[in-house]
């Protein structure tokens, strides 16, 4: 798998729309701490792609 703009951090949009569930979903896994690791960043919820990617390959 290959991201466009690899270099940028996703939001909470982004990333819901890259792994296709709900962006409520992505909250939910990280109070429970079970998704892709975020990063706060002010306040904003931050995801690094590459980080994404490895938890998708963990979930197979």
């Amino acid at each position: 798998m290959t991201t466009t703009d690899s270099d940028d951090l996703w939001d909470v949009a982004r990333t819901a729309k890259f792994l296709r569930v709900p962006p409520a979903t992505l909250y939910q896994w990280r109070h429970r701490r079970t998704g892709p690791t975020s990063h706060k960043i002010g306040r904003y919820l931050r995801y690094v792609p590459e980080d994404v990617l490895a938890w998708v390959r963990e979930q197979v």
